[in-house]
């Protein structure tokens, strides 16, 4: 490949027609960034003086005006802007850990633990009588509600995103089939803000489909060597490249210098399937940079920390909801027609491939599996599950307690026998075990969860490969700051009803 050969392709690529999704004139950064980063701000300057206020008045009461009470006062003035300083120190505000993952929930925690062992020490260092009630109150509130706002504020930009507003205008560059299956994977996840808006191959791939699209691939805007001018033409901000061998040292050095100057962004995708970024670092190994690549978190004090908050949680849901399982276990008696135990019980695959039985509240009527077989040219779902919408094995109080996802409740006794877990994998069926190749039961080194990623993400809505992807995701790069995440998102997923059948 050289300059020579290229120049006919970058010739067609300055004429070419631009895809009619783009609208070339005035295009510009739209500058949403710097205003989310503006609302975050305001937001936890809310969150800090709410929280200290509520302290203040819970800790002191009507005794908060008397004038040995009045230091309190300017703390709780003081306290939202000490918070606002502790999240910036952390990079918290950095755009590079917000939108997507748990970096950015993960950063506000620190943030509280940091600011929390600051006011200790300052209250030691200068013999100040510090209510500890105060702070007690302050702290964890202000850490649960900024990581709750800031949620519902990236909710509400994900549900911009899969309307294809404040989107992030990309060229993949790399080789067609590269191209084909990044732009296919963009387009069937939501959560990304990337749009594609065209792509760059190799010379030979290119020569004779400038400006042209087929299939799964976006309008072809040139060669490897007019990056630059498709930047330029389509006003992408961002430029993807995938793994190719034409595009590595100086070469992707030269295309950094010549998008630097427009202050578009580059991103070099890895070979590394859903490894997530705190797996992996960059190490200077005699000036080659080098990825490291961490072994996931399967064992150690945190999964021990996971295994007690799991069980102490399902012990106070179990005691909470238990007014709402009685109600439910008297409308399934009560179902005409229906007969039968309660409780359905069933032989799941947990940990290790160990077997354990699972409870539910029974939906179908009692011959739900002899009616199976009638049923089995309606499946709607890949793979080896069997679902079909409007199952007419289903009763009428059953189709209301799936909706709702509340069929699985009885699933906390299994977390508390130790069993499952809150978050996890998809407990599988034996004989859906038994037909998995050798990557899918890497699955099985973990415990089952009574949600996970396949829960928000979709539930039976997804593709067999789909879910099987999402529970692989999740026990490779497994923490508790993602079940955190992963349980506050199941509450939506929960009153959505999305995929639940």
């Amino acid at each position: 490949m050289n300059s020579v050969e290229l120049a006919p392709v970058a010739e067609r690529s300055r004429t070419a027609s631009t895809p009619p999704s783009v609208n070339v004139a005035g295009l510009r950064r739209s500058g949403w960034q710097p205003r989310y980063v503006g609302s975050l701000c305001l937001v936890d300057l809310m969150v800090g003086l709410v929280s200290a206020v509520v302290a203040l008045g819970l800790r002191f009461g009507p005794q908060t005006a008397e004038s040995h009470n009045r230091g309190y006062l300017w703390l709780t003035i003081a306290l939202p802007f000490a918070w606002l300083a502790t999240l910036a120190l952390n990079r918290a505000y950095e755009t590079r850990y917000l939108f997507v993952g748990n970096d950015e929930y993960a950063r506000v925690v620190r943030s509280g633990l940091a600011l929390t062992t600051t006011l200790a020490i300052v209250a030691l260092m200068f013999d100040l009588r510090l209510a500890r009630g105060y702070v007690i109150i302050a702290m964890p509130l202000m850490v649960v509600a900024g990581v709750v706002m800031r949620y519902l504020l990236r909710q509400r930009l994900h549900r911009s995103w899969a309307r294809g507003e404040r989107l992030h205008r990309v060229i993949l560059v790399g080789h067609e089939h590269a191209v084909g299956e990044m732009t296919g994977r963009l387009r069937r996840e939501r959560y990304h803000g990337l749009g594609v808006v065209g792509a760059c191959l190799p010379y030979g791939q290119a020569e004779s489909r400038v400006g042209q699209s087929a299939g799964s691939l976006p309008p072809i805007l040139g060669a490897f060597e007019d990056v630059a001018i498709a930047v330029s033409r389509t006003g992408a901000d961002t430029v993807v490249v995938l793994s190719c061998p034409e595009i590595a040292g100086a070469a992707l050095r030269r295309l950094a210098w010549k998008l630097e100057r427009d202050d578009v962004d580059l991103i070099v995708a890895s070979n590394l399937v859903d490894v997530a970024g705190d797996r992996t670092t960059i190490r200077p190994v005699d000036g080659l940079p080098m990825l490291h690549v961490e072994h996931p978190r399967l064992k150690g004090g945190r999964r021990l920390v996971k295994g007690f908050v799991d069980r102490v949680s399902a012990l106070l849901l179990l005691a909470l909801a238990a007014p709402l399982l009685l109600v439910i276990a008297l409308l399934i008696r009560l179902t005409p027609g229906a007969g039968g135990p309660v409780i359905f019980r069933q032989e799941r695959v947990g940990r290790n491939g160990r077997l354990f039985v699972i409870y539910k509240f029974r939906t179908m009527y009692t011959d739900a599996e002899d009616r199976l077989a009638d049923l089995l040219d309606r499946n709607e779902h890949d793979g080896g599950l069997f679902k079909i919408r409007d199952d007419p094995r289903v009763t009428r109080v059953g189709h209301w307690l799936r909706r709702f996802s509340l069929d699985e409740l009885p699933q906390l006794v299994n977390v508390v026998k130790g069993d499952m877990s809150l978050v996890g994998p998809r407990p599988p069926l034996p004989r859906e075990v038994a037909n998995y190749p050798p990557d899918m039961r890497r699955r099985l080194v973990v415990k089952p969860g009574l949600t996970g990623l396949w829960q928000v993400s979709g539930r039976s809505d997804l593709s067999w490969e789909e879910s099987i992807r999402l529970d692989l995701s999740y026990v490779e790069n497994w923490s508790l700051t993602m079940d955190l995440t992963i349980l506050l998102r199941t509450l939506g997923a929960v009153i959505r009803s999305s995929g639940a059948y």
